[in-house]
């Protein structure tokens, strides 16, 4: 049975570092949260490293801008890894070939160009789809309006050319501010669905984890398994993503699945949460409304 918190200060000396979700936890792609602002600020005062583990199809720089722009205080956190950090390793090591067709708005391009210094040198060319070798996967092109149905067309013709498409972001969907939206996982799910190969980087997947532990690593030196917490609001990618990697997390009911847990979003009703969970077949060590 998960255990209902209040605020993370209930258990925050259990745990030497967190693996904190952003969308959903710290913001909601509007605003920062001052709760969830103010409950960071205070582990880390106690000595306590923050990892902000996003699934981002932007590498870092790129979301580190987003951060300022939203006002997420520098003080909330000690590193940074995204969804997008892990896949580019892929992309860049030639996971889909080097001719590429990208899905996605104008804004991911970074993907392509803010590598890491730790990146393979190599060149990836951006082509249409009748020359791609592959297909990279940032988000729709237009999250606003479009949903996955509407790429059947082209993504029932990738599947006959045996194209591989690489996700950059698993996330279903995303609320942005009171609109919930499509993101990239979803229409790989759908290419799946269609007979095609997808390949995945972000949570709930081992890549993306290996680098949080790496960067940890770096900041505290060998931090045990048990001394970690993971923290989001996706029981398909946060919280199973915790799990798989053996690390107790924190579910955020208060994110895209509020309102299956009553009408008080700060304070979930535990009997409709158990019933939910068990419907999920997940048992995150802890729940709470919203990040506190």
């Amino acid at each position: 049975m998960t255990r209902i918190l209040s605020s993370l200060a209930e258990i925050q000396d259990q745990y030497d570092a967190l693996f904190c979700d952003l969308w959903g936890c710290v913001h909601n792609g509007v605003t920062a949260w001052p709760a969830a602002v103010a409950a960071l600020q205070a582990y880390r005062a106690k000595g306590g490293r923050v990892i902000y583990l996003t699934n981002s199809p932007r590498p870092k720089p790129s979301v580190e801008r987003q951060l300022d722009h939203l006002q997420v205080p520098k003080d909330t956190w000690d590193d940074l890894v995204t969804s997008g950090d892990a896949a580019q390793f892929a992309l860049f090591s030639g996971a889909v070939g080097h001719r590429v067709l990208h899905i996605g708005p104008q804004k991911d391009r970074t993907f392509f160009t803010e590598r890491g210094a730790d990146m393979p040198d190599t060149e990836i060319e951006l082509v249409s789809f009748e020359e791609a070798e592959g297909i990279v996967c940032t988000d729709l092109n237009d999250s606003v309006n479009e949903n996955p149905e509407e790429y059947r067309g082209q993504l029932m013709l990738a599947k006959e050319r045996g194209l591989k498409l690489l996700c950059a972001n698993p996330d279903i969907s995303v609320d942005v501010g009171e609109r919930r939206q499509w993101c990239a996982g979803a229409l790989a799910k759908f290419y799946e669905d269609l007979g095609g190969e997808a390949l995945y980087f972000g949570k709930p997947h081992p890549p993306i984890y290996d680098l949080a532990r790496r960067r940890l690593q770096a900041l505290a030196g060998d931090v045990p398994e048990a001394r970690i917490l993971c923290i989001g609001d996706g029981i398909l990618t946060d919280v199973a993503g915790g799990a798989g990697e053996s690390l107790d997390t924190i579910f955020l009911t208060g994110g895209l699945a509020a309102a299956e847990f009553g009408p008080d979003v700060e304070n979930p009703d535990a009997a409709m949460l158990e019933r939910w969970l068990a419907g999920h077949q997940m048992a995150p060590a802890y729940s709470m409304g919203r990040l506190r």
